[in-house]
Parts: structure tokens; C-alpha cells; sequence
């Protein structure tokens, strides 16, 4: 049984966009918009604040796009993503059966993309949380390499642009950024940072440790098979064998 009422949040820095998708609701009863967002971070707070039942969320979008709203959003309401042509996010879509709009839509369209909506809603909530879990994974392993890392910690969101990175820690399921804008802790693994951070500019010199070369300040030998590189930030980290290959193969 569907709800009388499904509170939605339409988030689209497009005030276009998000007029079309208030017209075509309009039609449908059951759908009641409470915010409309043009940006990631008032989504952000919207979906903090009113916990909805339903999002329609652009992926192209200046500040924080969809994809990383994703990875900090600790509430899990039904999603119908809204986006211009872009590869990559149908694909991901499609590959984790997540519905999508692609723009411009027609109102059979839309219509279509609620019904399901709706069902998701009332009789498979739980498959639908898992089904955007699939597809954060998979957006955030296919993704090229990364222009800036979006971290939380509680309410605050930081946006850290990987060229403002000084190095990168591992913490057991973690891993700590340190940068211009303080440190941060990350759900990810040093393997993600290896394989997404920029390669000219980013070296791994341990399994524990990654460094923006930009911020070398000095490398001197340690032991028979070991490095100590210092950062301008003043920190000193400990470069393998393996790891000085590389940074001597970069620099």
C-alpha cells in the first residue's frame, strides 16, 4: 500500500530543473514537497532535518555533486537521480538497477520513475538502501583520478582539493588525510587513494603512507633499505625500498 503522503526534497542546481520536477509532482498526489535545494550542502541539512521519504538528486552539480552527497549522507531515502548525458553515472546506474532520469524527461517518464518509487517506498525500503550501498561503491571504485576528497565528522562536511593534501596515513579502517584545511578521517583504504589520487602527484613510499610530491622538503637515507622524507609541513615519514623506487623513478 502506497503512503498518502511521501515527503520529497528535489536537489538540483538548476532552478529550471527543479521547476520542472515541482510541475510534474504536481500531478501526483501523493507526493508533497517539503525543500528544494540548489546546492549539496543545503541538501544536506534538508535531508538532516526532515529525513524524507524521497530525493530527486542531480548528479552534475558545483560544491558537492550527487555522488559525493552520497558518501557523507547518513540517512538512506529512496533515490531518483536526475542528470544530464554523462557514461559514467548511467552506467552505474544501470549496473545497480537504481533509477534515473535522464534530462530532459517527459512526464510519462517521471511518472514511471515514482511508481517504482513508490514501491520501493513501502514494500522494499531495505533493498532500495542496499541498492544505493551498491551503488556508492561502485561510483566512488570507477571514478578516474580524484580532483578533491569529501570528508564528516558529524555535521560538518569539509570539501579537501587533492592538490591541498600533504600526505595521507593509514587508521586500521581508515585512512587520515592531513592537509591545509586540518586532518581528516576517511571510510576508505590507502589501495583507494593509490589507485584515484592524481599519479604525477601522488606517490605511496610505504604500505602505510602516501605523500603529495609537491610537499617534499628533503629525502635522506634512514637504514640499508630505507628513506625518511620530510614534508614542508614539517612532517617526516619513513620511505620503503620500494616506495624510493618510485619516488626516484617520479622525481
Amino acid at each position: 500500500m502506497v503512503p498518502n503522503s511521501v515527503s520529497t526534497i528535489i536537489i538540483d542546481d538548476e532552478p529550471l530543473a527543479r521547476e520542472i520536477v515541482k510541475s510534474y509532482a504536481s500531478g501526483i498526489g501523493t507526493l508533497n514537497i517539503i525543500a528544494e535545494c540548489g546546492d549539496g550542502f543545503e541538501a544536506l541539512r534538508q535531508i538532516q532535518v526532515h529525513k524524507p521519504d524521497l530525493l530527486f538528486l542531480d548528479i552534475q552539480m558545483p560544491k558537492l555533486d550527487g555522488f559525493e552527497l552520497l558518501e557523507v549522507l547518513e540517512y538512506s531515502p529512496v533515490i531518483i537521480f536526475t542528470t544530464a548525458y554523462d557514461q559514467f553515472a548511467i552506467k552505474a546506474f544501470e549496473m545497480n538497477a537504481v533509477d534515473y532520469l535522464l534530462k530532459p524527461f517527459s512526464k510519462e517518464r517521471f511518472e514511471s520513475a515514482v511508481n517504482k518509487a513508490l514501491q520501493k517506498i513501502n514494500v522494499e525500503k531495505t533493498v532500495a538502501v542496499d541498492l544505493i550501498e551498491n551503488l556508492k561503491d561502485h561510483a566512488q571504485e570507477s571514478r578516474g583520478a580524484l580532483d578533491r576528497v569529501v570528508t564528516r565528522l558529524g555535521s560538518k562536511v569539509t570539501v579537501i582539493p587533492v592538490d591541498r593534501i600533504w600526505y595521507i596515513e593509514s587508521a586500521d579502517d581508515y585512512v587520515m588525510i592531513y592537509s591545509e584545511l586540518g586532518n581528516h578521517l576517511k571510510e576508505k583504504t590507502m589501495k583507494y587513494f593509490e589507485e584515484h589520487l592524481p599519479t604525477n602527484n601522488f606517490v605511496r613510499i610505504h604500505r602505510g603512507s602516501i605523500i603529495n610530491l609537491a610537499q617534499i622538503a628533503a629525502i635522506e637515507p634512514y637504514t640499508k633499505d630505507t628513506h625518511i622524507v620530510t614534508l614542508k609541513c614539517g612532517a617526516k615519514l619513513r620511505a620503503s625500498a620500494e616506495g624510493y623506487k618510485k619516488l626516484r623513478a617520479l622525481l
